[in-house]
């Protein structure tokens, strides 16, 4: 279902973005209305897309040190990793909630949708990569990769 939204997100912005492009191209004009709607899509994609990979363990990942170590050193790294993570998702949940709340008195200013709508979207991430890392957690490590997955570039 993401895997659809942000399809469906793209196409949209794809679009809107061409359309205004010929209209000012050939026209002189443009659709202002577009604009808004391919900056939220644009807004939703990042936060839905940022999720789907958190799930299937491919955000980028700086494991240099990680990579080296053995057993419970490694485990360990993986948990303070983890938590240091997730408190960050913590106080991003909370700061988006407060955001969200102060977006319900504002609107956009072509059409008019509640600015709470796009800060949503990180409300949405933030509890989405929260979940993501408790999964994470409680499997005792990232997704497992694919065998026939591309090699570790160093």
């Amino acid at each position: 279902m993401a895997e659809h939204f942000m399809v469906l997100s793209l196409a949209g912005m794809v679009v809107a973005v061409f359309v205004n492009v010929v209209l000012r191209y050939a026209f002189g004009t443009s659709i202002v209305s577009y604009e808004e709607i391919s900056r939220l899509l644009f807004v939703w994609l990042v936060a839905i897309g940022a999720i789907v990979a958190a799930f299937e363990g491919k955000h980028l990942g700086f494991d240099m040190l990680t990579s080296r170590l053995k057993g419970h050193a490694r485990t360990a790294m993986f948990w303070i990793a983890q938590l240091i993570a997730a408190g960050c998702m913590v106080l991003l949940l909370i700061g988006s909630w407060h955001q969200v709340v102060a977006g319900m008195d504002s609107f956009s200013t072509v059409l008019g949708y509640p600015l709470a709508l796009a800060a949503a979207a990180t409300l949405v991430l933030a509890a989405g990569l929260l979940a993501a890392i408790v999964v994470d957690l409680l499997r005792g490590g990232p997704p497992p990769q694919p065998a026939d997955a591309e090699a570790t570039v160093e």
